[in-house]
């Protein structure tokens, strides 16, 4: 008895001295060298093979077998990863193929293009970024990280930081706009939102920053086509929002389909090694777009899919996705000596990394949860964040006579046009783990606001079509309302990838039908949804309330409602330029000064020869410039002042402004500050984005708003491609958006 006694004391001493300090495990970097170490050729480069799955394609497959052959290209250790799915049960079962029956159980990465949501969708990014609200942006793609990794999902291709100065671009949709600055506090924002503190949190999920680089100037505006700029403009405007994203966190980045001066982005040895690993010191995992390794022998960069191979892997493309190069050519070119084997385990060690960071080694089932799927998913909460971000999105353009918002007096509303009770495309481009009858149409949204109010809806014409057949009985709806609702724009898949459109006004014969219901002399309110800027000369002119929707996602219609019976004052600033016509593109704020700037009057184009920069028969002006965007109250700026009028060295700058609601209703502005540096030993832009603050003023508010400069605002890329400030003149400019400014001159006397 005493024997089984110290037994069963020693046992239990064990096994509590073991529960309560378990063992250490060894550190990341040994456990990746110790499974290196025991990997073949051709499981290192299995590693680097991303295939899609079966549910969505977004892209030109090359695989054609059935899924179930998936099953062996796991057990063999030939595939990293499979991407576009989603199921915690499905995704449970490929990794349990994974774990227990490949080799070495290296586990999976499930990745998608989770762009504004997974299965709650929020506005399109371009709409997010309309709000200049960052913690809004920022709980955007926490919910879509919660959503998604409850479906299995542990990475996603996501965000799109690309610049576009160019709305003729159909991924305009995907970023932020035409800023720099805007587009770095938001590609930030993205990027903590969905990787949250700690990417081992089975609630949070991998970043992938993309496309690496100048992907959205693609000359004409035409997907995937050829990029070319100096590398001044390059370090200036869009390689700033990708830093930001990698300084957040970013897990990984994605190489662009473009070439860049040349050079194809995915082989390109100067932005990836020179500037992503060396300058940056980035150490995460590079993916490849959809085959856009293979695709440099179209570019005429590659001779052949092998040579391909060698060139992205030696720049640093770590992820072949979908085109089975590194898979079909690697392990000969390392046998033959034409790449060297440090470079494919370099990039091994990376992908292994990530794995480990996702805590899939020690928890490869977290991600396949069947409870938080059921009840985590278009919770009641992740609902009300997308409807708050939709009303924050949306920007008011015009509201003449303050048509807006809408009155217990209404008491006929006709809505009418395409997407006036329309599900589908509320949802917008890169949203297809979202179902379509989830979304709230205008019209059901309207009617839920419109109590006591009569509502008629009328079609009036096709997305796709210049038919007239359906004017009619619109002219009829709207002959008998009060006010009409048109609501216009594009649908889903007239912008996103593979989107461009070389006319951006309205599709179809949606503007003849606008032109016949004006005729009826009823009050009209344009909902304009869209990917980009659209061109809105002829609605800016003759519709006296147009409000900028965008593509809301899944309240959309309960969002637009709410703006417009005013239960929302709408405070969204474009994050873009809108053109008065077509052929101003690219368009955008931070253009630069000429040797013959026309400084005449640009409300009316002259007709006399003016040897000027300048259009003869449109102003150069944009329709509605960034920043710009109107509420339902007023809002005026007392004189901006500065703590200073020189500064020098490690001083900073103090500007103050007085800001006033000055109307009757409770609003957001956000006020934004500008400034221009007169003389550089490389030319500067007329105006840069620096600060802004969006505040919330109730009537007869007033508040004074502070910003401080210091030199590191004033830095740019000098003639000698340093960074830094120059002694000189400066202007500093406050206001409601980047037209309507105050200015105030300062000198920077020494650096």
């Amino acid at each position: 008895m005493k024997r089984l006694t110290s037994s069963i004391l020693l046992f239990s001493l064990t096994f509590f001295t073991s529960f309560s300090n378990p063992p250490k495990k060894e550190p990341i970097e040994k456990r990746i060298e110790d499974l290196l170490a025991k990997m073949t050729l051709e499981e290192k480069v299995g590693q680097l093979n991303f295939v899609v799955g079966d549910l969505f394609n977004t892209g030109p497959t090359v695989r054609t077998a059935p899924s179930d052959k998936f099953n062996e290209g796991i057990r063999q250790g030939k595939i990293t990863g499979i991407f576009n799915i989603h199921g915690a049960a499905y995704i449970g079962k490929l990794q349990k193929l994974a774990v227990k029956e490949s080799r070495l159980g290296i586990p999976l990465l499930i990745g998608a293009d989770i762009i504004h949501g997974f299965k709650t969708i929020f506005p399109i990014p371009l709409g997010e970024a309309a709000s200049w609200d960052l913690a809004a942006i920022e709980n955007g793609a926490r919910v879509a990280a919660l959503e998604s990794t409850a479906g299995g999902i542990n990475l996603t291709f996501a965000p799109m930081v690309d610049i576009s100065r160019d709305s003729r671009w159909g991924r305009t949709a995907e970023g932020a706009g035409e800023d720099p600055y805007l587009g770095s506090l938001i590609a930030a924002a993205r990027v903590k939102g969905f990787q949250g503190k700690d990417l081992a949190d089975p609630r949070t999920m991998a970043a992938c920053v993309k496309h690496f680089v100048a992907y959205g100037a693609a000359e004409a505006g035409r997907d995937y086509n050829t990029t070319d700029m100096s590398e001044h403009l390059l370090r200036e405007v869009y390689l700033p929002p990708f830093k930001a994203a990698l300084e957040a966190g970013s897990a990984t980045l994605m190489s662009a389909f473009n070439e860049l001066n040349g050079v194809p982005a995915t082989g390109n040895m100067f932005t990836m090694q020179q500037i992503l690993r060396k300058e940056w010191g980035f150490k995460g995992a590079v993916i490849s777009d959809w085959q856009n390794i293979t695709e440099m022998v179209n570019h005429g960069y590659s001779k052949d899919h092998a040579q391909a191979a060698a060139q992205a892997l030696k720049a640093g493309t770590d992820v072949d996705m979908m085109g089975e190069a590194y898979l079909n050519f690697v392990p000969q070119l390392v046998k033959s000596g034409q790449l060297e084997q440090s470079i494919l385990d370099e990039s091994v060690r990376r992908v292994l990394w990530l794995k480990f960071k996702l805590g899939l080694f020690d928890k490869p089932y977290q991600y396949s949860d069947t409870r938080r799927e059921k009840n985590e998913i278009r919770s009641r909460e992740n609902l009300a964040a997308a409807f708050d971000m939709a009303r924050k999105s949306m920007v008011l353009l015009k509201n003449q006579g303050n048509l807006l918002p809408l009155t217990a007096n209404v008491k006929r509303i006709a809505v009418i046009g395409p997407l006036g009770n329309n599900k589908a495309d509320m949802n917008g481009t890169w949203s297809f783990f979202g179902e379509e009858q989830h979304a709230v149409s205008f019209l059901e949204g309207i009617r839920k606001y419109a109590k006591g109010a009569e509502v008629t809806y009328a079609q009036g014409c096709d997305l796709y079509s210049n038919s007239t057949a359906l004017f009619t009985e619109a002219v009829a709806a709207a002959q008998k309302a009060d006010v009409v609702i048109m609501a216009l724009g594009e649908s889903a898949v007239m912008n996103g990838e593979g989107a461009s459109r070389a006319d951006i006004g309205l599709p179809g014969n949606q503007l003849d039908l606008v032109k016949e219901i004006h005729k009826t002399g009823k009050p009209m309110v344009a909902l304009v949804s869209s990917g980009r800027a659209l061109e809105l000369t002829w609605l800016d002119q003759n519709v006296p309330a147009i409000l900028a929707t965008w593509s809301l996602g899944s309240e959309a219609g309960n969002a637009v409602a709410s703006v417009l019976y005013g239960e929302y004052n709408p405070a969204g600033k474009l994050p873009l330029s809108f053109p008065r016509a077509v052929g101003q593109l690219p368009l955008y704020y931070n253009y630069k000064s000429t040797g013959r700037m026309y400084e005449g009057n640009h409300s009316e184009p002259g007709s006399e020869r003016v040897y000027k920069s300048r259009y003869r028969d449109v102003p150069n002006t944009p329709l509605y410039p960034f920043g710009y965007g109107l509420s339902y109250t007023t809002f005026s700026y007392g004189a901006p002042r500065l703590s200073k009028n020189s500064i020098s060295g490690n001083e900073s700058l103090t500007v103050t402004v007085e800001v006033t609601n000055t109307g009757k209703l409770t609003g957001e502005e956000v006020v934004q500050l500008y400034l221009r540096d007169l003389v550089g030993s490389t030319t500067r832009p007329v105006q840069q984005l620096k600060k802004f603050q969006k505040l919330s003023f109730a009537p007869g508010e007033k508040k004074t708003v502070t910003f401080t400069l210091t030199t590191d605002d004033l830095s740019f890329w000098r003639q000698d491609m340093t960074f830094g400030p120059e002694p000189g003149q400066f202007k500093v400019m406050v206001g409601g958006n980047s037209r309507d400014v105050q200015e105030l001159p300062f000198t920077l006397t020494s650096i």
